[in-house]
């Protein structure tokens, strides 16, 4: 065994690092290795990825080779002319290398921050799984999957598992960003612990659920580095059109060199169209913007989900999410704010409503938590209770610890204790007091309710009794019955999911604005519902975090896990969300929209504005034997080589100036499909048709002032 000698250290937020690494689209430490890479990528190998491009790629080679002939000799054009066609076709393909490099850049930035969180700890391996058994110090990578290991207060956790035993604070601001510590105890739905995050206090036995190399910050690694990614099916299926267009169009422009001789025999005028007008032709011609920037918009959807701290197991997930029809959302943290107010004081027996806000106030003086913070001010508002001087009445505070699972505040003579029922009635008990069924009753009906009732209870002369019921009331989140309306634009579906009865869901359901509800939902429940969707052809994406989800996760097909979920749910789904944080997944979906509309927007752009190349080239190309053609020169071009280089400039700098688009993405709008159809063909349809001619116009004006032809 190794061993390490230096204790752990506190990092700082790697993963903000991460998410942050290439905010800038023009760092230039991401833009010096794109240039570098862009030059990798001209291999035949590489460049054979991509159809579309493989064709310039060609064209440039045999440019070049007609450039050479022609200071041999053996001109077909001028020297000048071809010249500078194969320089601006070398360009076209080494900025569409530049818009993948760049894209890709941005995730291996992401990456080498990630791995920068790796460190190898010491870890407590014990020979039997409770804390009692005797220890053996080990590394980190010394673990195997299965291996029982102890971690105490301030301790590295050294690798994925599952809390077997005990319950601890823990600081995951490694991997999730947020300082916030979190619960981590045995059973239940929070008993995952992810390996690089430490223990603040307590301790806890873990189970290692992962062998080296198999961790979550591993996997993270993986699924950052864009390079790696398997295309998706639009994607796919987009690139097989792209394919055909351009072969339709090889085969045309193929067929202009026979039929030039042809023409010019016959007419006995003109000049025979020359090779390097045709490849110019057809490489304006197909649709090179989108085929130069399609793999960079795709590398860059992942990116985006992971600057929204979302770990997306492939592109395919991603694209999933700008297709879903349903979503199903949780009532607790999605749809309610999940911090939970105050909203009630249930005074016991012989006790007054305002003696129990009073001391539920006291309790909660030092409490910065929304629900301890909401106790204050309901006991200002309801009984004008402020302006208190703790320091003149002594006061010591007790903060929340997860063995207690209580706080209070400690007094000359006096203790007041603050939370959950169980907890109360054990501290009440055990200091001579009895513990009333009226608040037994008032605790069950504040549950019943869809609230969390929190006991408090007062300690004075060595007995302690108990004062009363806090009713804390979920609230609907502002601006989500918003959220639900632009989704049912979108003509997404919105399902509310809550183990609530069906009186108290169908009450939250209308206040909220979803479509649909479940109420009382059980595993078996959210299966059905999201196979029942499925079988009517819609795409169905949930979030969860517990055992009892895996299977409606698995089934999904987007399924958001979370970060402080078990690890039956992280395996069942396809995307992780690191905060944990359920409302997250309408982000998600509207990141995958984004995807999507920024793609078909794009293409409809490329393939639009070939539309005024037809204007630039073929009267360029073919006006000396056809002089008829000289009509379709609307844009008055200086000359037949000006006109051939202008538009070859211009397809080259399009892609440059459209790589920020193609990384950032088009403004997600929540609009239906039929909307963004219109929309599309408005902007990016006639934008890309009219767009080119005063910029073809202008180049050519530049390059004839130059004398470049």
């Amino acid at each position: 065994m190794t061993t390490v000698t230096q204790p752990p250290v506190h990092r700082p937020d790697n993963l903000g690092q991460a998410r942050n690494a290439a905010r800038s689209m023009f760092d230039p430490a991401l833009v010096k290795p794109a240039i570098v890479d862009a030059f990798k990528k001209l291999g035949p190998r590489t460049q054979l990825r991509n159809p579309v491009m493989f064709c310039v790629y060609i064209g440039s080679i045999l440019t070049t080779i007609l450039w050479i002939a022609a200071l041999a000799g053996q001109a077909e054009a001028p020297a000048g002319f071809i010249l500078a066609v194969s320089l601006w076709l070398w360009f076209t393909v080494l900025f569409a290398n530049f818009a993948e490099a760049l894209a890709e850049g941005r995730s291996k930035a992401q990456a080498a921050s990630l791995r920068s969180a790796k460190h190898n700890v010491m870890a407590k391996k014990l020979n039997e799984p409770h804390p009692k058994a005797p220890v053996l110090l080990v590394t980190s990578t010394d673990l195997r999957k299965g291996d029982v290991v102890l971690i105490e207060s301030g301790d590295t956790i050294p690798a994925d598992g599952e809390v077997i035993d005990g319950v601890a604070s823990v600081d995951e601001s490694a991997i999730t960003g947020e300082s916030a510590p979190v619960i981590r105890e045995s059973g239940g739905d929070f008993s995952s612990v992810t390996g690089g995050t430490r223990v603040l206090s307590d301790w806890i036995v873990v189970r290692v659920s992962v062998n080296p190399g198999e961790a979550f910050l591993d996997r993270m690694i993986a699924m950052v580095e864009g390079a790696k990614r398997q295309k998706t099916p639009n994607e796919i299926a987009l690139t097989i059109l792209l394919v055909a267009l351009t072969l339709v169009l090889l085969f045309a422009t193929a067929t202009l060199l026979p039929f030039s001789i042809f023409s010019v025999a016959a007419a006995k005028a003109g000049h025979v169209v020359t090779i390097t007008a045709l490849v110019a032709l057809l490489v304006c011609l197909i649709p090179t913007t989108i085929g130069g920037l399609l793999s960079a918009i795709g590398v860059a959807g992942m990116s985006r989900m992971m600057q929204a701290n979302v770990i997306a197991t492939s592109g395919r997930a991603v694209e999933a999410a700008g297709d879903v029809d349903v979503l199903l959302l949780d009532k607790t943290g999605t749809i309610t704010l999940g911090n939970r107010q105050a909203s009630a004081f249930v005074p016991a027996p012989g006790v007054t409503e305002e003696a129990l806000a009073d001391a539920a106030q006291l309790s909660s003086l030092a409490d910065e938590t929304p629900e301890g913070r909401s106790i204050v001010v309901l006991a200002k508002q309801r009984f004008n209770i402020r302006e208190r001087d703790m320091h003149a009445l002594n006061a010591i505070f007790l903060a929340f610890t997860a063995q207690t699972r209580m706080s209070g505040v400690d007094l000359p003579n006096r203790e007041i204790r603050k939370g959950a029922s169980s907890a109360v009635k054990a501290y009440v008990e055990d200091n001579g007091g009895r513990y009333p069924q009226e608040v037994m009753k008032a605790v069950d009906d504040v549950a019943r309710r869809g609230s969390t009732p929190l006991v408090v209870a007062e300690k004075a002369s060595g007995v302690a009794r108990v004062l009363g019921v806090i009713e804390l009331k979920d609230i609907v989140k502002g601006g989500i019955k918003e959220r639900f309306a632009e989704l049912r634009k979108m003509g997404i579906k919105t399902v509310m999911i809550t183990g609530d009865n069906r009186l108290t869901a169908a009450a939250i359901a209308a206040e909220a604005g979803v479509d649909d509800f479940l109420a009382e939902a059980t595993p078996e429940a959210k299966l059905k519902m999201i196979r029942t969707h499925q079988s009517e052809g819609r795409l169905v994406a949930m979030t969860g975090d517990g055992t009892n989800d895996a299977p409606a996760l698995a089934q999904a097909d987007v399924a958001v896990a979370m970060n402080t979920g078990t690890q039956a749910a992280k395996e069942a789904g396809n995307m992780v969300d690191l905060d944990s944080n359920p409302t997250k997944l309408i982000e998600i979906v509207e990141i995958g929209k984004q995807m999507l509309m920024t793609r078909g927007s794009l293409t409809t752009f490329s393939i639009a504005n070939d539309v005024a190349k037809y204007f630039a080239i073929i009267p360029a190309a073919f006006a000396t034997t056809y002089p008829q053609l000289r009509v379709l020169d609307i844009m008055h071009l200086h000359s037949p080589a000006s006109a051939i280089l202008s538009a070859v400039i211009f397809n080259a700098l399009i892609i440059v100036f459209l790589i920020p688009l193609a990384l950032k993405g088009v403004k997600y709008r929540a609009l239906g499909a039929a909307s963004l159809l219109r929309r599309n063909l408005l902007i990016y349809g006639l934008g890309g048709i009219l767009l080119p001619f005063p910029f073809i116009k202008l180049i050519d004006m530049l390059i004839t002032a130059m004398g470049w032809a």
